[in-house]
């Protein structure tokens, strides 16, 4: 028997892709577990990139779960949004309408039930709305690291009732990675030094190179097993570490931006998106490449230590790319494409906090996005 609903925390979705469409999944599977334990989640409204399906009645139970499983379907299949109108209980906006209802949905809720704005798209264009949504007293939970990386007074902003913003998913997928960085902080202990492997793709790299792997052939597996972007140039840029790298510096108090990144790419500019396409850099770039790491590799395996891609924040600055580290180390054993993060503070100085499990993948990824959601429950209303 289930228990009595505690608290209701409606929810509308930024982003339907893969993460987005996990955590639908999630919210649907987890229902038995949510209501044995008082709480139940409202899907409202969920958004593309052009247009947002909304329940016809805000103040409803929001869209049942069998609309929720073939919007999963559609939207996996490459149907729009609108293909679910004749399903009822919806209601279609596009574009610029879009994001006006999106923010008359916040303001409506926000001063009544409250509600969850989610962010589950990979684009800068939502820290508009994001922004709206936290002036009308709405929540937030991040997946999507570029709102926090843009203009520093838009991450402060975001974060300014920091009770209300959740974006543990940004960083580590659902690592505990912020809320172990927030507790130390709140413990009155100064976090020194952060240094991680917050790269799946990466690790998984260049601890196969440790076995004499070309890195060439290593790229090419990772991006048959998925765990690339579809240009793996995305993941050797460098650029999706140095956004953690920048969210993790932020939350330490350094007020920096991109720009004060130093960030090592594993490719050179003639090499880029601009200079050569997917085909021809998979085929004939990354070739090129292999000399370079190789000596790189025997050069710290002659020290007995090992290359690692990691990100480094100290109060001196921010660093992102190559690292010679000892084999011994947490960083040193990693193997595969899981992501490990030292933290180093006065009560962790000599022997850092050390956190490390998967920190990559959709269905990951979306769980930790709903743990952020169920950790803002205490903040609705309750119900009779």
């Amino acid at each position: 028997m289930a228990a009595p609903v505690r608290s209701v925390l409606p929810v509308v979705l930024l982003g339907c892709g893969g993460v987005g469409r996990h955590l639908l999944r999630h919210i649907v599977s987890c229902r038995p577990l949510h209501a044995n334990q008082g709480v139940a989640i409202r899907v409202l409204g969920v958004a593309d990139s052009s247009s947002l399906l909304v329940a016809d009645d805000l103040h409803s139970n929001g869209f049942d779960d069998a609309l929720l499983a073939d919007l999963c379907a559609a939207k996996s299949a490459g149907s729009p949004l609108s293909s679910l109108l004749a399903r009822g209980q919806c209601q279609l906006f596009n574009n610029t309408e879009a994001r006006r209802k999106v923010i008359d949905t916040a303001s409506v809720l926000g001063k009544t039930t409250g509600l969850v704005l989610v962010d589950c798209s990979a684009t800068y264009d939502t820290v508009g709305m994001l922004k709206d949504a936290v002036d009308c007293g709405c929540c937030v939970v991040l997946a999507n690291k570029k709102p926090l990386t843009c203009a520093y007074e838009d991450f402060e902003k975001l974060v300014s009732n920091f009770r209300r913003i959740r974006f543990e998913s940004t960083v580590g997928a659902s690592l505990p990675v912020i809320a172990s960085v927030t507790r130390i902080i709140a413990s009155g202990d100064p976090v020194s030094r952060i240094v991680g492997s917050l790269s799946g793709t990466l690790g998984y790299v260049m601890s196969e190179l440790e076995d004499g792997k070309k890195f060439s052939e290593v790229v090419k597996t990772a991006k048959s097993l998925g765990y690339t972007e579809p240009d793996p140039r995305d993941d050797l840029s460098g650029m999706d570490v140095a956004r953690k790298a920048l969210i993790l510096a932020r939350l330490l108090g350094q007020q920096i931006s991109m720009e004060n990144i130093n960030v090592e790419s594993l490719y050179p500019s003639e090499l880029g998106p601009d200079a050569m396409s997917t085909k021809d850099f998979l085929e004939s770039g990354l070739v090129q490449l292999d000399k370079s790491i190789e000596e790189r590799v025997k050069a710290a395996s002659l020290k007995g230590n090992v290359l690692r891609y990691v990100c480094k924040i100290e109060s001196t600055g921010c660093q992102v790319g190559l690292e010679e580290l000892p084999k011994n180390s947490a960083l040193g054993r990693l193997r595969g494409s899981d992501n490990v993060v030292e933290i180093y503070s006065r009560c962790y100085e000599s022997a850092p906090l050390v956190i490390q499990g998967a920190g990559a993948g959709n269905d990951t990824t979306a769980a930790g996005v709903l743990a952020d959601i169920l950790d803002l429950q205490d903040l609705f209303h309750k119900t009779a």
